[in-house]
C-alpha cells in the first residue's frame, strides 16, 4: 500500500479522536466555567501530558531540528527550554493556583486586575494575549500546511493544507472549550514524543548508526577547518563550538561564527520562558483541581523526559541530516523542510511509518494552537464582551460568544499566515517574548509587594516596545542597531527596559493605603497558604547560587568553557567520551545538573508542593466558599 493511503488513514483517525473530544466537551460543559477552565478539574496526568503538549509545539518537532541542522551543536543550547520554559512554572503557576482557587478568577485579566486595580491591566493582558496567539498559531498553521505540501509531493497546496488541517482543530476547540483542548493534548503530548524518537532514530540509521555519525560530524570539523570557512573567532568549526560570550555586532552583518553566542543563548531561553508566563498559562493554572500535577510536569515530563529526547534525538536528526547531505541521500535540504523530506526517507520501505510519523508533526504543530486559540477566546469574551458590552451575560451567551472568537483568532492567524509568511516568521519571534514581559506583573502579584499599578503598568508597554524594536521586526522601523544588538535577545532587552521602567516608576509614585491593603491580603494569603517553612527558607540563597549558576555557565555566557572543557573540538580522533565534541558532553553534564536544579526547586523547596483545598478556605473565610 504508498505511503497516500496510510497518511489518509492515520490523519482520519487522529481527526475522529479530536472530534470525539470535542464533542464530549460540548456536552459537558454547562456553564461558562466549564467551558473556558473545564470545571476547575483537570486532573494530575491530564495536566502534566496536557501542559507538555502545549508547552512543545510544531517548533520543537519540525523547527528545533533544522535549526540544529543549519546552526549546529550552539544551537543545540536551545534544547535547554525543555527545563527553562517549566522553570517560570515552578516559580509561579502555584501561587496563582492558589489565588484562582480562593477568589474563582476564570482569566488572568481578572487577577490582575484584582490586584493591580482599575482595567489597564485587564486591557493589556489581553493584548499580550493577542501579541502572542496570533503569530504563535500563524507560525504552527503554516508549519501543518507545508508539512503535507511536501509529504503529499506537491499535490496538496501549502494553503489548502493549513485551511484544511486547521478546521477540525477550529471544530473540537470551539465545541468543548478547554476540556476538549486538555484530552486531545494528551494524545498530541505522546505522539509528539514517538515522533522524535522515530525520527531520529531514522536519522541515526541512515547514517549508519553511531560509529557513522560519530565519523560524520569528523568529517563537517574537518572540512570546515580545510576550507577556512564556518569558523569561530577561536578558529573552531561552528558546528560543534559557540563564538564566545557576546560580539559586537553592527545593524545588516553577522556574528562571526555565527549567532548563538553565550549570551544570545541564554537571552534566548528567557524568550521560551515567556511561553508559561504568558496569560494562557495562568489558565491552565486556574483550570487544575489540584497543584499536585505541578511538580511531575516541570521535574519529570518537562526537563527529564523531554530534554533528554531533545538533547539526542532531535541532534541525531539535524546533525544527521548534515551528514545525509554530504553523502547524498538527501538534497535541497532547508531549516523548514528538514523533518518532511526525513519522514519521506521512509516512504518505500516503511509507508506506514510516513503515515504514523506525519500525524505526529500534525498532533506536535496543532497542540499548541488549540490551546492558544480556547485561552484567547476566554480572555476576550471575560475581560472584553463580558466586562464591557454585555454585564449581565448569560453563561449560554459567554460560551458562543467565546465559541466565536475560537473562529475568529483562528481566521485572524490563518489570514496572516496566508499571505504574508515572511512576515509571520519574524512575529512568530517575537510572541514568546512578548509572553515573557509578563515576568514584572507576576512577581509582583506571586512575591514582591512593591511593585505600584503605575510600575507594572509602565514597564509592560516599554517591555513590547523594547522588544519589538529589537527583534527582527526592528528593520520596519529603521533603527540603526537592527535584530539583537550585542547577539542579546529581544526578550533580554525587553526584560532589561521593562523591569528597570516598574522600578523607576513604582518608587516615584507611591500607591494609596487601599491600594496596599489589597495587595497585602492577597500576599498574605499566599505567605499562608504557599509560603516557605522557616527550614526552607533558609535554602533559599543557596537556591538562587544554583540556579544563577546553571544559567550563567551552563547555557550563558561562560557555556564558551564547553568548547575545550572535554577535548580540543579541532582534534576528533582525541574527542571523549564516545567520540562526541566537547560542547555536546557539556550540554548533556548541564542537563543533568539543571533537572537537579529543577529537582530542588520544585521538590526540595517546596515551590510546587501540593496544596489541600481547605487550607484555602479556612485562610479566605467562609464568603468565598
Amino acid at each position: 500500500m504508498t505511503k497516500y493511503f496510510w497518511l489518509s488513514t492515520f490523519v482520519g483517525l487522529y481527526w475522529a479522536y479530536c472530534l470525539y473530544w470535542g464533542f464530549k466537551g460540548a456536552r459537558s460543559a454547562k456553564t461558562s466555567t466549564d467551558y473556558f477552565l473545564a470545571g476547575r478539574s483537570i486532573g494530575v496526568w491530564v495536566f502534566v501530558l496536557a501542559a507538555t503538549a502545549t508547552s512543545f509545539s510544531g517548533w520543537t518537532f519540525v523547527g528545533h531540528p533544522g535549526k540544529i541542522f543549519t546552526d549546529g551543536l550552539p544551537y543545540a543550547f536551545a534544547s535547554f527550554y525543555a527545563l527553562t520554559i517549566p522553570f517560570t512554572g515552578v516559580l509561579f503557576l502555584r501561587r496563582q493556583w492558589v489565588l484562582g482557587k480562593a477568589y474563582r478568577y476564570i482569566t488572568p485579566g481578572e487577577m490582575y486586575s484584582d490586584y493591580y486595580g482599575g482595567n489597564a491591566m485587564r486591557l493589556l493582558t489581553v493584548l499580550v494575549a493577542f501579541l502572542f496567539s496570533v503569530p504563535y498559531l500563524g507560525v504552527q498553521l503554516r508549519a501543518s500546511g507545508s508539512l503535507f505540501n511536501v509529504l503529499s509531493d506537491g499535490f496538496i497546496s501549502v494553503n489548502f493544507g493549513m485551511f484544511a488541517l486547521t478546521a477540525v482543530v477550529v471544530i473540537y476547540v470551539a465545541s468543548g472549550g478547554l476540556r476538549s483542548v486538555a484530552y486531545v493534548d494528551c494524545a498530541q503530548a505522546i505522539l509528539l514524543a514517538i515522533g522524535i524518537i522515530v525520527l531520529g532514530g531514522v536519522a541515526l540509521h541512515y547514517t549508519g548508526g553511531w560509529s557513522g555519525f560519530t565519523t560524520g560530524i569528523a568529517k563537517i570539523v574537518s572540512s570546515d577547518i580545510s576550507s577556512g570557512q564556518n569558523l569561530t573567532p577561536d578558529g573552531y568549526s561552528m558546528k560543534i563550538a559557540i563564538p564566545g560570550s557576546i560580539q559586537m555586532v553592527s545593524a545588516g552583518s553577522k556574528a562571526v561564527g555565527g549567532a548563538w553566542t553565550g549570551v544570545m543563548c541564554m537571552t534566548y531561553m528567557f524568550a521560551l520562558m515567556g511561553i508559561q508566563s504568558s496569560p494562557a498559562f495562568s489558565m491552565w493554572a486556574f483550570a487544575n483541581k489540584t497543584p499536585q500535577a505541578f511538580r511531575w510536569q516541570q521535574v519529570i515530563a518537562s526537563s527529564l523526559i523531554v530534554g533528554i529526547l531533545l538533547f539526542t534525538f532531535t541532534i541525531f536528526q539535524g546533525i544527521g541530516a548534515q551528514i545525509l547531505v554530504d553523502n547524498g541521500m538527501l538534497k535541497n535540504i532547508s531549516d523548514k523542510n528538514l523533518v518532511p523530506e526525513l519522514i519521506n526517507l521512509l516512504s518505500t520501505s516503511a509507508p506506514w511509518l510516513v503515515g504514523l510519523l506525519a500525524v505526529c508533526a500534525l498532533a506536535a504543530m496543532q497542540s499548541t494552537g488549540s490551546a492558544y486559540m480556547s485561552t484567547f477566546s476566554a480572555m476576550v469574551t471575560r475581560d472584553i464582551y463580558a466586562k464591557y458590552i454585555s454585564t449581565n451575560a448569560s453563561d449560554l451567551s459567554q460560551k458562543n460568544t467565546g465559541r466565536i472568537f475560537v473562529v475568529l483568532v483562528a481566521g485572524a492567524a490563518l489570514i496572516v499566515a496566508a499571505n504574508s509568511s515572511q512576515a509571520i516568521v519574524m512575529l512568530g519571534g517575537l510572541a514568546v517574548a512578548y509572553g515573557f514581559q509578563m515576568y514584572p506583573a507576576l512577581i509582583g502579584i506571586c512575591y514582591y509587594k512593591g511593585f505600584t499599578t503605575k510600575g507594572v503598568v509602565s514597564g509592560l508597554i516599554v517591555g513590547l516596545i523594547a522588544v519589538t524594536l529589537t527583534d527582527k521586526t526592528s528593520a520596519w522601523f529603521g533603527v540603526p542597531w537592527g535584530a539583537y544588538p550585542l547577539t542579546i535577545h529581544s526578550a533580554g532587552w525587553g526584560i532589561f527596559f521593562n523591569l528597570l521602567t516598574t522600578f523607576l516608576v513604582s518608587v516615584t509614585y507611591k500607591e494609596s493605603d487601599a491600594e496596599k491593603a489589597i495587595k497585602e491580603t492577597k500576599h498574605k494569603l499566599l505567605q499562608l497558604v504557599s509560603g516557605l517553612n522557616p527550614e526552607r527558607k533558609k535554602k533559599v540563597k543557596l537556591a538562587w547560587i544554583l540556579t544563577l549558576f546553571w544559567f550563567l555557565v551552563g547555557f550563558g555566557p561562560f557555556a564558551s568553557l564547553g568548547n575545550t572543557f572535554f577535548s580540543d573540538p579541532n582534534n576528533p580522533a582525541l574527542w571523549v567520551p564516545f567520540h562526541m565534541p566537547s560542547l555536546w558532553v557539556w550540554q548533556l553534564v548541564f542537563l543533568a545538573y539543571g533537572i537537579f536544579v529543577m529537582w530542588f526547586l520544585a521538590f526540595y523547596m517546596g515551590l510546587s508542593d501540593p496544596i489541600e483545598e481547605d487550607r484555602i478556605k479556612n485562610a479566605i473565610g467562609p464568603k468565598t466558599n
